[in-house]
């Protein structure tokens, strides 16, 4: 087809003496194919080469290099057709192209591999093809991407417990320090918060009065345990370091120390004080110092030695006058006291630190900072770790609180009964409400109405002050009005209305299918671990997909194992425990963080989850639990501890329970959030069995307890409010 060739240079006139000829033979080659297809009236000519030629200035714009191809088209257009019709068969039946290839084939440069054909998701054809370089290539960057993660993680938690480390020690503090009286009221003003270059509060002030309980209130991710930590380590300007600042956010370590030693040792002065009189003591009657004594006198020291015995005895007075001051000989009732009210008995008092979880050693700091009584003591969610009992008892125990309390917690029974103020974080500002929570509420929905009636009443003044300035901005007659108009408008200025936060979501996937009953029956189950007694002894009870149960009791008495029986992680020692086989259920831990990869974000943790789902099906799935957008790809150890536990909602549920297993569901969650569960709870087309203390959740989402008491889980007849008054009286 050299007419091609002499036509379209002869088209181009000078201009393709000027252009690359490397281009030229370019377009050459492609139009002479006598395959190729220039379309009607050279639209794919056009479509082809055409852009190029335009680029490097053959035509001066498109009309003239259509009408070029036009030509071309209706020139040599007819020839290729029928030279591509010639050789075109059509086939008898289908054929896939990669039938019938080797395995192995020629990579070039004398290397060979083998091809992988890869298909789209939902096709069944091959998309693509992957060489096994290809894919050795791909696997080093996975490992590449995963080492990164993990070691900004591991920088992460070593930055974290470099912070826990530098934070202040404190202790008991018996005051003729020069510190006594230091900290009174805590003024903090215009101070901002940061992490990672993340302004999380911004220019907020705040004043803490002495004595006052305060609640701090705020969405997951908003800053809250972030400014209780800037305050613990004193990175605010405005508290004095003469303040004992304590936060109360990691459990003690567990070592040989018993419980009681372990909060007692918190008094340095008084451990000290009892060392020092055990020392005196030894020397004053111990047989090795009267030998040593002896001695001394045989030697000519019969005077130094009564004057030591002197000073001895001087000092051993000293310090029983210093124990009586700091009233040293009542610590140990006090601390047991406490611990107690904690829900430790007598016998755990006296066991070793390192034999109990992390709950209860949680507890044992929470008890140590109690018996501290530091100036200002910072509770991060107090009741997660805690029984009913335990909880009514911390109540009682902070009402009587005598200095200041900052508290953030998401149960609002607890901050209705302990705070006297609220300290709501809500767009990077803090704002105090005086009241429990029940009245901050009150208080901030009639501002919020009152802020947007001024608002619209605002809009509405401004609105027709400008509808007269344009009417007249060209009225010469009424140009003295207009400026006075304009100067109103700017004297009037705006006022704001107030943006309410997004809904949370918690969207339970309604299961498709439906079993037939019985779900889950139980006929006289016994259960005990090995080498202990039994918890339980003939349970007789069923499940079915409309049963919303809550499971109460004090801590240690089965709730936990009871629900790991009815999920068949524990099998019955005795007895039948009958579960569907066509009944999926979904288990929510307490301790549900523990089984995150909290290196990666939640759209690839539920990616590893669940290989093979389509990238937007797991979003979509995310985003019905509040995870949408940046959040899905953050790592998770940046997420707050209500964030987390979404992540944890989303897993368990994806392939659509019919029964929900929830242990403490509402730990970690903020106030918002535990309402939106409440309200998913009550849409889910499923049956839901709960272990928790939380009074708001409960009595919004099931309609029965049971009571777990002597190795029998059985109904009460009451309501939550009601159980609690049992159990305090």
């Amino acid at each position: 087809m050299a007419e091609i060739a002499t036509a379209i240079r002869h088209g181009l006139g000078p201009t393709a003496n000027e252009v690359d000829p490397i281009i030229i033979d370019y377009v050459v080659n492609v139009l002479k194919d006598e395959t190729f297809d220039f379309g009607p009236r050279g639209d794919l000519a056009y479509d082809a080469v055409g852009p190029l030629l335009l680029n490097v200035g053959c035509f001066p714009d498109v009309s003239s290099a259509r009408a070029f191809f036009q030509t071309l088209a209706a020139r040599f257009g007819d020839a290729h057709a029928a030279a591509s019709a010639e050789n075109v068969r059509s086939l008898q039946a289908p054929m896939r192209m990669g039938e019938g290839m080797a395995e192995q084939v020629l990579l070039g440069e004398g290397k060979t591999g083998v091809i992988q054909a890869v298909a789209a998701e939902g096709e069944d054809e091959p998309m693509y093809f992957v060489t096994e370089r290809d894919l050795r290539k791909l696997e080093r960057n996975k490992r590449k991407e995963e080492r990164q993660r993990m070691d900004a993680y591991e920088a992460h938690v070593q930055e974290s417990e470099e912070i826990l480390a530098s934070m202040p020690l404190v202790t008991v503090s018996h005051g003729g320090d020069g510190t006594e009286g230091g900290a009174r009221d805590i003024h903090l003003n215009n101070f901002t918060v940061t992490v990672a270059g993340k302004d999380l509060i911004s220019d907020a002030s705040i004043t803490l009065a002495f004595g006052r309980r305060y609640g701090l209130i705020g969405r997951n991710g908003t800053g809250k345990t972030t400014l209780l930590k800037h305050m613990a380590m004193h990175a605010i300007d405005g508290i004095p370091r003469s303040c004992q600042v304590l936060h109360v956010e990691q459990e003690v370590v567990g070592d040989a120390t018993t419980v009681l030693e372990c909060v007692l040792s918190a008094d340095l002065e008084r451990t000290a004080l009892l060392q020092e009189e055990k020392q005196l003591l030894a020397r004053k009657s111990g047989p090795e110092a009267g030998e040593e004594e002896g001695k001394k006198r045989e030697a000519g020291g019969a005077e130094a030695g009564a004057g030591e015995d002197e000073a001895a005895a001087k000092r051993l007075a000293e310090v029983y006058k210093r124990l009586e001051d700091i009233d040293a000989y009542s610590a140990e009732s006090r601390a047991a006291s406490i611990l107690a009210g904690l829900s430790f008995t007598t016998d755990m008092q006296s066991r070793a630190t390192k034999t109990f979880s992390g709950g209860w050693r949680m507890r044992v700091s929470l008890a140590r900072a109690l018996f501290i009584q530091p100036d200002l003591l910072l509770l991060d969610e107090p009741t997660n770790h805690l029984d009913l009992h335990a909880v009514l008892w911390l109540e009682d125990h902070l009402l009587t609180w005598p200095k200041t309390l900052v508290v953030v917690s998401h149960a609002r029974e607890f901050l209705n009964t302990v705070v006297t103020d609220i300290v709501h974080l809500h767009n990077q500002k803090l704002t105090t409400y005086k009241g429990n929570y029940d009245t901050f509420e009150k208080t901030r929905n009639e501002r919020i109405r009152n802020q947007n009636k001024a608002a619209e009443a605002n809009d509405a003044k401004r609105a027709h002050i400008q509808a007269f300035i344009d009417k007249f901005r060209y009225n010469a007659k009424r140009a003295s009005l207009v400026q006075s108009r304009i100067k109103a408008l700017e004297r009037i200025g705006t006022v704001d209305s107030v943006v309410a936060d997004p809904e949370y979501r918690f969207e339970f996937p309604t299961p498709e299918d439906r079993p037939q009953a019985p779900i889950i029956s139980f006929t006289d189950v016994s259960f005990g671990y090995p080498g202990g007694p039994l918890l339980f002894k003939n349970l007789n009870f069923g499940i079915d997909l409309d049963s919303r149960l809550a499971i109460v009791g004090p801590n240690g008495i089965g709730k936990t194992t009871l629900l790991k029986l009815i999920s068949g992680e524990l099998k019955p020692t005795s007895g039948t425990a009958f579960r569907s086989p066509k009944v999926r259920m979904a288990v929510f831990a307490q301790h549900h963080v523990d089984g995150l990869e909290l290196s990666k974000s939640p759209l690839l943790y539920m990616a590893h989850s669940f290989p093979g789902v389509p990238e937007q099906k797991l979003r979509s799935h995310l985003g019905s639990f509040g995870l949408g957008g940046n959040l899905a790809l953050q790592p998770m150890y940046t997420l707050s501890g209500g964030q987390k536990s979404r992540v944890s909602f989303a897993k368990i549920t994806f392939h659509k329970p019919h029964i929900l297993l929830l242990d403490e569901p509402s730990n970690h969650l903020d106030i918002d959030a535990v309402e939106a569960l409440i309200q998913g709870l009550a849409l889910f087309q499923g049956g839901v069995l709960m272990v928790s203390h939380d009074e708001h959740l409960i009595s919004g989402s099931v309609d029965q307890l049971w009571a777990v008491d002597k190795g029998v889980a059985k109904p009460f007849s009451g309501t939550f409010k009601e159980y609690k008054r049992s159990i305090k009286h």
